[in-house]
């Protein structure tokens, strides 16, 4: 074996010298390092002297990478190897090995194919058998649309289905399930040997399984059926009798796969006819199939409980009888359907047979029943979800939970009736049950209406510790509608009580009341005099406004007024005063009502959104049109311009919230702009630095500043398009080329500038790299001019670099930008603390006191990870804190909450002072693309996934001041 290696080397070397004598370059003795795989690996099996050598050889060589190159040497090697080795344990690693090894890009893995089924033929271990199948399972998934190829493995699997070994058996049924065809072949493909195989039905074949004996080829045989299904085959209708009779086995996996295949059947047949078993009656198959899974909600295995709950959610197309019995527990008569007067009498007068009184129940059936013999799919899927919603598992609870929500949204009638079970579980005993029906029962609740014994159960989760319960109760208030004013009472109440408990919910429970309001002004009409305290005729004291409790009255009172004009003639003074107030302070929460003698201002006229939200698009549009034309005008008059559009843009996105982001991009982007103007005016540049100081520290703070402001357009919005991460980097290269500039104008010598200035070269080559499909869309720009002077770039001296900067600085033109139909802006809002409070954390120094933090994200990309919370103390230091990820909620799309704690601590202090709390965006980029491992060595430990290094943060939210006072510690 060694003479025949060195041979094939000698010939691989001396075509490389030929190659060189007609080639200039002698870069093809590299094709040397193709064969040093399989030689190093030749030579470590020569020297094992046992099967245990060997297979250690082997190990340590699964550890290392094989290029594509040397994949074809190793797998001649192996397989030599193979063809020698009496060991069925190294026959087995290298047949692991060559399915491994198959797997490498720009391999051809089907030159192996005749070698691996020649192995078979001779192979006598049942493992390794299985092992080869396995990697033919590999080949054959990774090749093309080659049908001969496929039928050859077909029918390799048909031969080794008769195999002793389950391992075995299992393969060949994966076999026919991944590559079986799923159509009928062309006659052109059917001919010589594979006409056998073309003709075989795939299904009878993997059928034939369903009742083998052992439990894991009978998994194997309905995993290799649904796959077939994947895979585009329609299965047939006979398959359904043998799967429904698998949902009895012995075997949880056997009754877990029947499920999904019964479920899969019901798909594809739901109005075919079955016949009811001991019955003369029919049925809709997708009627049967529900009952039967119905019944799968009692099985013994929680597993398959779980499975079968979560699909009864996605089976729409039941008959609505049949849905409404899985929340009746009765059953039928006997276990069987009773038949009417009429039939009985029809039956009795052809026997000829009538009672005579002289027998105790003479006149009762004659047959017998076999109570075991039928069970609960016979009659219906009768108290299928009260099962699930009783079921001693938690996670079945909660599929069933889900699969009732999903019916539910589908059908109003199954909503109203399964409102009691849904409310039952929210005295469920685990937390994740009764948050997961609160929120099931919020997204129905346009299908229902709560009755006040309902509502009732409802307000007692109230009182959980749970603040997640409680804000979720919250948003279900929001969103539900109650039948009576006393219902509006009871929530109120209620919600005062929770306010008193719990004094931080108190922005969820004034959002709550508000939506109360706004969805039951005629309930609440009635009530306003209670709520307000006034009188027809006395003077009522006037409430505290400070009272949280009071101003969430106000707030359910101001919401129901909008649609109900004739409340406001029941507000007294005070109350149209606290209006005035609450309207300036929480407008958020206090709609605009039309008030008895006073006009409404201005805007909020009924004029539409829709239609103030085009005229907002057709201003911003027209303000970026109004800027396209600055490199036209004076330097004076672009920077007047480029000011009043700013501020023309910051306004509009105060006032129309849904151009907001796209208002204050754009706002930020000619704000750097302006800076980049007044950096380049003309009397900087003409003057020597010494006696231009104050302009020159104007121009480098200039330049720092589009730094950070480039960092916020690129990482705090959304919705970005690639032409537009363009501009904001070409802007940022804009202001990293001042920098050099005033870099070399202020340092001397030129030593230093010899890395800036080629860390700046990488810089402009990068950009290249990144955004070459975006160049068309920065014509006549700074990256443009620079691109073409690269050559002259590279050659050049330090000093004549930053001439040829300062130039193109000066002549590239403004960018115009073009927006998308949406941008996002990430904000954050800290809601606790509040910064109010004058009375200071007080602690021991050197201890740590916990401060909570509550706040809302919204539009924050992956927060788990890019948000951190910054105190800085009053002596400058700062401590940056990573919040966990458990601490963080998803209330909704583009929403997020967090809710954690963070441990303060210092020295002593003389008196109280301020810290100060607010929120980090990180960002970062990774260096280049991310080290991933051989797809074939599963064995080895990995190279650990490489995440990008955090460059720096960026302001979320404003600055939360909270007093803290630490004591010096007792002695």
């Amino acid at each position: 074996m060694a003479a025949h290696l060195k041979k094939r080397v000698y010939e691989e070397f001396s075509k490389v010298v030929q190659q060189h004598s007609h080639e200039e370059t002698p870069t093809k003795k590299l094709r040397l390092s193709k064969p040093s795989k399989s030689a190093a690996l030749h030579i470590d099996l020569c020297k094992a002297s046992s099967p245990t050598d060997a297979l250690q050889y082997l190990l340590q060589f699964a550890r290392k990478p094989v290029e594509a190159d040397s994949v074809e040497g190793v797998v001649r090697i192996l397989l030599e190897h193979y063809y020698k080795e009496t060991d069925s344990s190294v026959r087995l690693k290298i047949a692991s090995l060559l399915g491994l090894l198959s797997k490498t890009q720009g391999f051809s893995s089907d030159c192996i194919i005749d070698d691996v089924i020649n192995t078979l033929n001779s192979e006598k271990s049942h493992q390794v058998l299985a092992q080869l199948l396995d990697t033919l399972l590999v080949i054959g998934t990774q090749l093309p649309d080659g049908v001969s190829v496929r039928l050859r493995l077909i029918d390799v699997a048909c031969k080794h289905l008769a195999d002793t070994y389950f391992g075995v058996r299992n393969k060949c049924l994966q076999l026919l399930g991944c590559l079986g065809p799923v159509d009928k072949p062309p006659a052109s493909e059917s001919q010589g040997g594979a006409v056998g195989v073309a003709s075989r039905d795939v299904q009878g074949i993997i059928s034939d399984y369903f009742g083998d004996q052992d439990p894991r080829v009978r998994t194997a045989a309905i995993k290799a059926m649904l796959q077939l299904h994947e895979r585009g085959m329609k299965l047939q209708q006979t398959v359904y009798s043998q799967a429904c009779k698998l949902l009895s086995d012995d075997y949880q996996q056997v009754r877990s796969v029947a499920v999904q295949m019964v479920w899969v059947l019901s798909q594809l047949y739901p109005e075919s006819i079955v016949p009811i078993p001991s019955s003369n009656e029919e049925i809709r198959l997708v009627d049967d199939s529900f009952g039967k899974i119905s019944h799968m909600v009692s099985d013994g295995s929680w597993v398959v409980r779980v499975q079968a709950a979560k699909i009864l959610g996605s089976m729409q197309q039941v008959s609505p009888h049949f849905l409404e019995q899985t929340l009746d527990k009765k059953l039928m008569s006997d276990l069987r359907r009773k038949r009417t007067a009429h039939e009985r009498a029809k039956e009795l007068y052809s026997s000829g047979e009538f009672s005579s009184g002289r027998k105790w129940a003479d006149d009762a059936p004659k047959e017998k029943v076999d109570t075991t013999a039928v069970n609960l799919m016979d009659s219906g899927a009768c108290g299928a979800f009260v099962h699930g919603l009783e079921d001693e598992m938690y996670e079945v609870r909660i599929a069933a939970v889900e699969a009732l929500c999903a019916l539910a949204q589908s059908s109003p009638s199954f909503a109203e009736k399964c409102l009691d079970f849904l409310v039952d579980m929210f005295n469920d005993e685990i937390e994740e049950v009764r948050l997961q029906s609160i929120h099931v029962l919020r997204q129905i609740s346009t299908h229902i209406t709560l009755r006040e014994d309902q509502l009732d159960t409802v307000l007692a989760v109230l009182e959980d510790s749970s603040r997640d319960i409680r804000e979720a109760l919250h948003e279900l208030l929001c969103c539900t509608n109650v039948s009576t004013k006393e219902c509006i009472q009871l929530a109120l109440l209620e919600l005062l009580k929770n306010l008193a408990k719990y004094p931080t919910d108190r922005n969820s429970i004034w959002k709550c009341v508000k939506f109360l309001g706004t969805r039951h002004p005629t309930l609440v009409l009635p009530i306003v005099p209670e709520l307000l305290n006034t009188h027809p005729y006395f003077d009522t004291p006037e409430p505290d406004m400070d009272d949280p409790a009071y101003i969430a009255v106000l707030v359910l009172v101001f919401n129901a007024a909008q649609s109900c004009p004739t409340m406001t003639a029941l507000f007294s003074d005070h109350t149209l005063r606290h209006y005035a107030y609450l309207r300036d302070s929480l407008s958020h929460l206090v709609p605009q009502l039309r008030l008895p003698g006073r006009k409404l201002t201005c805007g909020a006229e009924p004029s539409g959104p829709a239609s103030s939200v085009e005229s907002a698009q057709r201003f911003l549009k027209e303000s970026l049109s109004r800027v396209c034309g600055l490199q036209h005008l004076d330097t004076r008059g672009a920077q007047a311009l480029l000011q009043f559009t700013i501020r023309d843009l910051q306004s509009l996105g105060d006032l129309q919230m849904e151009l907001a982001g796209a208002a204050d991009f754009c706002a930020t982007y000619l704000h750097c702009q302006l800076l980049l103007m007044k950096a380049l005016q003309e009397k900087l540049w003409s003057v020597a630095v010494p006696l231009y100081l104050k302009q020159n520290a104007m121009a480098t703070a200039a330049a720092k500043q589009i730094l950070e402001e480039t960092y916020k357009l690129e990482f705090l919005y959304g919705g970005l398009e690639s032409p537009l991460v363009a501009i904001i980097h070409h802007m940022r290269l804009q202001a990293k080329a001042l920098q050099l500039v005033l870099m070399a104008r202020t340092r001397k010598g030129v030593e230093p500038l010899l890395g800036v200035c080629e860390k700046f070269l990488q810089e402009v080559d990068t950009f290249q790299r990144l955004f070459i499909a975006e160049l068309p869309y920065l014509q006549d720009s700074f990256v443009e001019k620079l691109l073409e002077l690269m050559p002259r770039l590279v050659a050049s001296k330090p000093a004549d670099l930053m001439k040829i900067l300062q130039t193109t600085l000066r002549q590239s033109g403004f960018l115009q930008l073009k927006l998308p139909e949406q941008i996002h802006r990430a904000t954050a809002t800290i809601i606790e603390p509040t910064g109010e409070s004058d009375n200071p954390l007080r602690f021991t120094s050197g201890l740590v006191v916990a401060l909570d933090i509550d706040a809302t994200l919204e539009h924050v990309q992956d927060p788990q990870t890019t948000v951190k919370v910054q105190v800085l103390y009053p002596d400058g230091h700062s401590h940056i804190i990573h919040p966990k990820p458990a601490d963080f909620r998803n209330p909704g799309p583009g929403r997020h909450r967090l809710i954690t704690q963070v441990y303060l601590s210092h020295s002593a202090w003389t008196e109280p002072c301020q810290i100060e709390v607010k929120l980090l965006l990180a960002y970062g980029s990774s260096s280049g693309p991310s080290s991933s491992r051989s797809p074939w060595s599963e064995n080895t430990e990995g190279l650990q996934s490489t995440e990008g290094a955090i460059e720096g943060t960026i302001p979320l939210s404003k600055a939360v001041k909270v007093f803290i006072m630490p004591k010096p510690a007792r002695r």
